[in-house]
């Protein structure tokens, strides 16, 4: 993982640990793996799906009874993320609050990295 020792690569706000231990506990899973996928108006679309074990390479995140897990090609990019879970008359949801998005589309379904140094982008 890119990451500080002794930090975790991203927070869990108490909403979002409730909703993860509930939907665990509902399909009996390891933990919420969280990732990302090309797509979407700005690039780039974050995945999550329930796991019943952990990958080699997945960055394990433990918060209470809560477990996120991060797959190997999402970890430099949602280092530094706080997860939360938001609910309202309309919808209700993850949202990401990642420190690393340069853009992101108007509804907030996808976002964009800045290149990495030293990748070649598309012209």
């Amino acid at each position: 993982m890119f990451g500080i020792p002794g930090k975790s690569p991203v927070t869990i706000t108490p909403s979002a640990e409730r909703q993860i231990v509930r939907l665990m506990a509902g399909k009996q899973a390891y933990g919420l793996r969280i990732g990302l996928k090309k797509g979407g108006c700005a690039g780039m679309e974050y995945t999550m799906d329930l796991a019943q074990s952990p990958d080699k390479a997945d960055e394990v995140v433990e918060q209470g009874e809560a477990r996120v897990l991060i797959a190997p090609m999402a970890q430099m990019f949602l280092f530094g993320t706080e997860i939360d879970y938001e609910s309202g008359l309309i919808e209700s949801g993850f949202r990401f609050r990642n420190p690393n998005v340069t853009d992101a589309c108007g509804c907030g379904e996808s976002v964009r990295f800045e290149p990495l140094e030293g990748s070649r982008t598309a012209e």
